[in-house]
């Protein structure tokens, strides 16, 4: 059975690694959840352990069960269901040069939209045939 410590740490771990994931400050989880930063410094630095109405705010917050905080075999669902979504997700967030195109593209026209897929489309047909022509 795990101790008090234990459970400290493991909810740290847990929380820590949610709010890096999703690039979230103390700050915010101390908005959301009703205390003060200090009080979710301390959580984090394993000098205390919110009381279960607050996990479940939190679990609410970062769509996870409340058991994920507090129980080690418990996983985090994926954020997505379907992996090359999750895998697409991951290339936006981690390629600026994407997420340029992906911001850019937001305001668009679902004409200019397809204009820009079959610009996108002929300089990919291009590069393809320079390869073949070497």
């Amino acid at each position: 059975m795990p101790t008090e410590d234990d459970i400290k740490r493991l909810f740290s771990r847990r929380l820590s690694s949610l709010m890096s994931e999703r690039n979230i400050n103390q700050r915010e989880i101390a908005q959301v959840v009703g205390v003060s930063e200090s009080t979710v410094g301390k959580w984090l630095l394993l000098k205390a352990i919110p009381r279960m109405g607050v996990i479940q705010k939190l679990a609410d917050y970062f769509n996870v069960g409340k058991t994920y905080f507090l129980e080690a075999e418990s996983e985090q669902p994926g954020y997505y269901a379907d992996p090359e979504v999750a895998e697409l997700a991951e290339e936006l967030r981690t390629n600026p040069d994407l997420r340029v195109l992906f911001s850019s593209s937001r305001n668009l026209t679902r004409e200019q939209m397809q204009e820009a897929y079959n610009f996108i489309k002929f300089l990919k047909m291009k590069e393809e045939n320079k390869v073949h022509d070497d």
